[in-house]
C-alpha cells in the first residue's frame, strides 16, 4: 500500500503539496452528478431535494450553491405606520438605493474640527475653553483643570441671541449647552451654521448639511431586517418556529409612547426572509414537521408575513404583510424519511427544481484514490489545529475508505463517500500527531486513530459482549425489580 502511493504520487512528498480546488462545488467529492445539477440549479434559480445519508456532501453542495448565485439585490425594511403602528409597511430598497442613501447620510455628518480650529466664543459656550485662562479641555470637565475655574456657561447669546435661535429653529436646531447656532457670509447672503459637541470635537454643519438632513429626519422611521450585504446562504437545519418564520418581540409596555417600543422596531425576520434572493438549507427537512406547508406557501407566494407568535406576547397583534422570500431551497434527507416530506411540497420542488440521490461508494481506481488525497488535505486545512500527513499514513486512510464501503455499503473494490466520520479519524490522528510533537502524522499516528476511533455501540459489545446485556448492566435495582414484576404478572394472564 505504502509502495503504491510512493510510486504513483512520488510528487507529493505529504499532503500539503495537494491543490485544493477554488471551486467550492470542485471540493465535493465523488458526487460528480450532484455537483453537474447544482451548478445549473444556482444558474436557473431550481430548488433541489438532496437524498442521501448523512455525511456524503449534502451540506457541501448546498452551501457551495450560494457562489454560484448573483448577490443579493434588494433590502428589505419595515417602516413605522403613524396610522396604525401595528401594521408596519414593507419597503424594499434596491442596492442603488441603499449605496445612495448611505452617501447621503455621510453628507449629513458635516465637518469634524478640532475645539481649537473653532471660534473662541463657540469653543467656550460648548465647554471645550475656559473662559478665563484659556485651556482647552474636555466639555464634561465642569472645572478647567489648569487654573481650577469654574467653566463659563453663557447664559445669553448676545442681542441676537433670540434671531439665531428663531432661525436655528427653522432648520431643526436651537441653541443649547451641546449645540452654537452663529451665522457668516457666503457671498452676497448670511448663512447659517451649527457647532455641535462631538466627543473631544466640534462638528460644523453648513446651511446645506442641515437642509438633508432635516429631509431624512422628515422620512418615517424604519428598521432594516434583512440588509444589503448579507451571507447569501441561510441554514435552517432544525429552526424552531419563530426562527424559520420570524416573530414580533415581546414589550411589557407594549406601544406605549413613553415607555413601550413601537411595533416596527419589534419586527424580526426568519429563515425564509433572510434566504431571499439566496439559498435557504434545510437538512433533515421532515424533522421541521407540520411547518414545511410554511415552507411551501413562501415558495408559491415568494413572500410570507411576519407576525406575533406568542398569544401572550404584546407582539400578537402586530403583523407585516407580504415580507420578500424568493429563495432556492435546498432540502436534504435520508432515504427512510422520503415518506414524510409533505407531498404538496416534494410536488412543488419536482415541479421547479431536481431531486438527487446521493451515491455511498465510489471506484477504487487511482483518480478517485487522488480525490481521497484532496480530500483529506481539505480537511486538514479546514481544522488549522493539525499537521498535513505523509502519503503513507493518507494511504491507509484511503484503505480504511475501501473498508468501510466493504463492511457498510456491501460494496467490493469502492471507497466510502461517507466522509464525515472519515474526517472525525483524519483529525483524530492529526490529535495523536501533536500530542507526540510529530511536524506529520505518521503511518503509526493513523494506526493507533482506527483502534480508538470506532464507534461507541463497537466499544460497548467488546466490553460487555452484546448491547442487552450492556442494557441490562446499567438498569437500576428498581428497574429490575419492575421489568421483573411485569414478566410476573404477565406470567398469571
Amino acid at each position: 500500500m505504502g509502495t503504491f502511493y510512493v510510486d504513483s504520487y512520488n510528487d507529493y512528498p505529504d499532503t500539503s503539496y495537494i491543490k485544493i480546488p477554488t471551486n467550492p462545488l470542485e471540493r465535493v467529492i465523488g458526487q460528480d452528478d450532484a455537483v453537474k445539477i447544482a451548478m445549473v440549479a444556482a444558474k436557473q434559480r431550481r430548488h433541489l431535494l438532496l437524498v442521501g445519508p448523512p455525511g456524503v456532501g449534502k451540506s457541501m453542495i448546498a452551501q457551495a450553491m450560494s457562489f454560484y448565485i448573483e448577490r443579493p439585490t434588494e433590502e428589505i425594511r419595515v417602516v413605522h405606520n403613524p396610522q396604525y403602528p401595528e401594521r408596519p409597511f414593507v419597503e424594499i430598497k434596491t442596492r442603488e438605493e441603499v449605496m445612495a442613501e448611505r452617501e447621503e447620510e455621510t453628507s449629513t455628518s458635516g465637518i469634524i474640527i478640532d475645539p481649537k480650529d473653532a471660534p473662541t466664543s463657540v469653543a467656550e459656550r460648548l465647554g471645550y475653553r475656559c473662559s478665563k485662562c484659556g485651556f482647552y479641555s474636555s466639555p464634561s470637565d465642569a472645572v478647567c483643570p489648569n487654573c481650577n475655574s469654574p467653566k463659563v456657561q453663557m447664559g445669553t447669546q448676545g442681542p441676537f441671541g433670540d434671531v439665531f435661535n428663531v432661525i436655528g429653529a427653522a432648520f431643526g436646531v436651537q441653541n443649547n449647552l451641546d449645540k452654537v447656532t452663529l451665522t457668516r457670509r457666503n457671498g452676497d447672503h448670511d448663512e447659517i451654521i451649527v457647532y455641535e459637541r462631538y466627543n473631544d470635537k466640534i462638528r460644523v454643519l453648513d446651511e446645506k448639511t442641515l437642509e438633508r438632513r432635516r429631509r431624512l429626519e422628515k422620512k418615517s422611521p424604519s428598521k432594516t431586517i434583512v440588509p444589503i450585504d448579507r451571507n447569501p446562504f441561510v441554514l435552517a437545519t432544525g429552526a424552531s418556529e419563530t426562527e424559520l418564520l420570524g416573530d414580533v418581540r415581546h414589550d411589557p409596555y407594549g406601544g406605549h409612547p413613553q415607555l413601550g417600543t413601537l411595533p416596527y422596531e419589534r419586527v424580526i425576520a426568519g429563515s425564509v426572509h433572510e434566504a431571499h434572493q439566496g439559498v435557504l438549507f434545510i437538512d433533515e427537512i421532515t424533522h421541521l414537521g407540520n411547518l414545511q406547508r410554511y415552507i411551501l406557501t413562501a415558495m408559491q407566494e415568494k413572500s410570507f408575513p411576519i407576525t406575533g407568535r406568542n398569544p401572550q406576547s404584546a407582539g400578537a397583534s402586530v403583523r407585516v404583510d407580504k415580507v420578500p422570500a424568493d429563495f432556492i431551497l435546498v432540502a436534504a434527507c435520508n432515504i427512510n424519511d422520503l415518506p414524510y416530506i409533505l407531498s404538496p411540497l416534494r410536488s412543488r420542488i419536482v415541479g421547479n427544481g431536481y431531486e438527487i440521490l446521493m451515491k455511498t461508494t465510489m471506484k477504487d481506481t487511482e483518480e478517485n484514490r487522488m480525490k481521497y488525497l484532496q480530500f483529506i488535505s481539505q480537511e486538514i486545512t479546514m481544522d488549522g489545529k493539525i499537521p498535513h500527513m505523509t502519503m503513507e499514513a493518507a494511504g491507509l486512510i484511503i484503505e480504511e475508505g475501501k473498508k468501510r464501503a466493504k463492511i457498510i455499503d456491501k460494496k467490493n473494490n469502492e471507497l466510502t463517500l461517507r466522509l464525515r466520520e472519515l474526517g472525525g479519524l483524519i483529525r483524530a490522528a492529526g490529535d495523536i500527531a501533536v500530542f507526540k510533537g510529530n511536524k506529520l502524522i505518521e503511518k503509526e499516528d493513523v494506526e493507533e486513530a482506527i483502534k480508538l476511533y470506532v464507534p461507541v455501540e463497537e466499544k460497548i459489545t467488546k466490553e460487555y459482549g452484546s448491547m442487552a446485556a450492556a442494557y441490562s448492566s446499567e438498569n437500576t435495582t428498581s428497574q429490575k425489580d419492575f421489568y421483573n414484576y411485569n414478566l410476573d404478572d404477565r406470567s398469571y394472564e
